[in-house]
């Protein structure tokens, strides 16, 4: 019998890149969905959906990401990435599901100056951290069979991104600004879907909670540059500190992810984030949100 994997925020850029891959996983039959078919922070409306599909697996991509829209959105945020998460986490307990959930590196202060573990304390800076730490406590206070995925600068072919949005800046402009002195490591959402898709193939029992990037360190400049040389365009790309671009969010200067947990347990051998890009820059581009 094929295993039932729910996914939601069907029509992100994580989503996307594993429903690109799911007609490779005949034994699983996937369901996807957006907050227009299962709103996750009804609890009512996700038990009836969880009644009414048998729910193996639950891969939680749905989550409010507007980093600096958070800051004045903060109820909003708290209902999706607090509430929705628990909400999930409630209906996976009842219904016997095990819970895929996506965190971010945000859920850290950025002060370190080594890479960060699974073990490190957290210190949220801004609303979206703080809502995504608190959306992994109310997970793991509920559950005892869930992977919460710590992830960070995640781009792809699909939605919005840094990647997608340098490429369209490109053809409006000659010089851009980035900044260089935020430091973390460009993921590529397809090998995260990868990884996620092959937990969920080897019924893998090691749960909890594991950081999950491609390998190296980069700053948004770093980032930019590496874009625009793969894809050989000419751009004037200029290095200017984070002061010079004032958010309304503060974010971390240091969020690079420690992988040695995942490597050792799962055997993971995530990609450099250069070799990554390579290959994600050669595809398509499909912008879905």
């Amino acid at each position: 019998m094929k295993a039932t994997v729910l996914v939601t925020g069907g029509n992100g850029q994580l989503a996307s890149c594993i429903n690109a891959i799911s007609q490779l996983y005949p034994k699983l039959h996937f369901i996807f969905v957006d907050k227009n078919v299962l709103d996750i922070t009804n609890a009512l409306n996700v038990l009836e959906f969880f009644n009414n599909n048998k729910i193996d697996w639950c891969i939680n991509c749905a989550a409010y990401t507007a980093v600096d829209r958070a800051e004045i959105e903060q109820e909003l945020v708290q209902n999706v990435n607090v509430t929705g998460a628990k909400n999930l986490a409630q209906a996976c307990e009842k219904h016997t599901a095990k819970l895929v959930h996506i965190s971010t590196d945000f859920v850290f202060d950025g002060k370190q100056n080594m890479a960060y573990t699974e073990y490190d304390a957290t210190g949220p800076l801004n609303s979206y951290g703080k809502t995504k730490l608190q959306g992994e406590l109310e997970i793991a206070s509920i559950l005892e069979q869930y992977f919460i995925l710590r992830t960070s600068w995640l781009y792809s072919e699909f939605g919005q991104n840094f990647m997608l949005t340098m490429l369209n800046l490109s053809n409006e402009k000659k010089v851009l600004n980035v900044v260089d002195n935020q430091i973390g490591t460009p993921t590529y959402a397809g090998d995260l879907a990868q990884f996620i898709i092959e937990l969920i193939t080897t019924e893998s029992v090691k749960f909890g909670t594991y950081n999950y990037s491609n390998e190296g360190v980069a700053s948004w400049y770093d980032f930019a540059k590496a874009i625009f040389e793969i894809n050989k365009v000419n751009i004037n790309v200029v290095p200017i500190p984070s002061s010079d671009f004032p958010t309304l969010a503060r974010r971390p200067t240091f969020s690079v992810l420690d992988k040695t947990k995942i490597k050792l347990v799962f055997n993971s051998r995530p990609m450099y984030w250069r070799d990554s890009l390579e290959l994600c820059l050669e595809k398509p581009k499909k912008p879905t949100f």
